[in-house]
């Protein structure tokens, strides 16, 4: 007997100044998408150092991150079940590293834009959208939420 195995990932929502850090990838389809900075856990990593890591592997960013947003879980239309860890962080400083290769472009881009990606079928999922609205709303926990040895 197989047992069923979702994917866990992390995201990370950072606002700057009404700008939201975005990541513009290639997804094999005619356009492009956007998301949060945003991957997979890698074996034996911790939920917040992966969330750190992909942003800075994504955007070139370090981040602080202050909150956990919760944790959200999708149905993607190919059957597979995501259980995405997102968080919201703050930009402490532009490293300058290469990017990932997936990553197109990355961007600051307000909500108003996000929501006009959003229109337009151009965002990952729609956690994108609802993780922003969530951390907008003031909907997050303090970090102790999330016990890891």
């Amino acid at each position: 007997m197989s047992r069923w195995h979702p994917y866990v990932t992390v995201a990370c929502v950072v606002e700057r100044a009404g700008a939201f850090l975005m990541v513009e990838e290639e997804r094999g389809g005619p356009q492009t998408l956007f998301n949060q900075p945003a991957g997979h856990l890698e074996p034996g990593e911790r939920i917040r150092d992966a969330a750190l890591r992909e942003v800075e592997e994504e955007t070139a960013w370090r981040v602080g991150i202050s909150d956990y947003l919760g944790m959200y879980v999708y149905q993607a239309p190919d059957g597979k079940t995501f259980h995405s860890h997102a968080f919201l962080g703050m930009a402490l400083a532009h490293m300058g590293n290469d990017l990932d290769p997936a990553i197109h472009a990355v961007h600051w881009l307000t909500l108003e834009q996000i929501e006009a990606l959003e229109r337009e079928g151009r965002l990952r999922s729609p956690l994108v959208l609802r993780r922003i609205r969530d951390a907008l709303a003031g909907r997050f926990y303090p970090m102790d939420v999330i016990h890891e040895r």
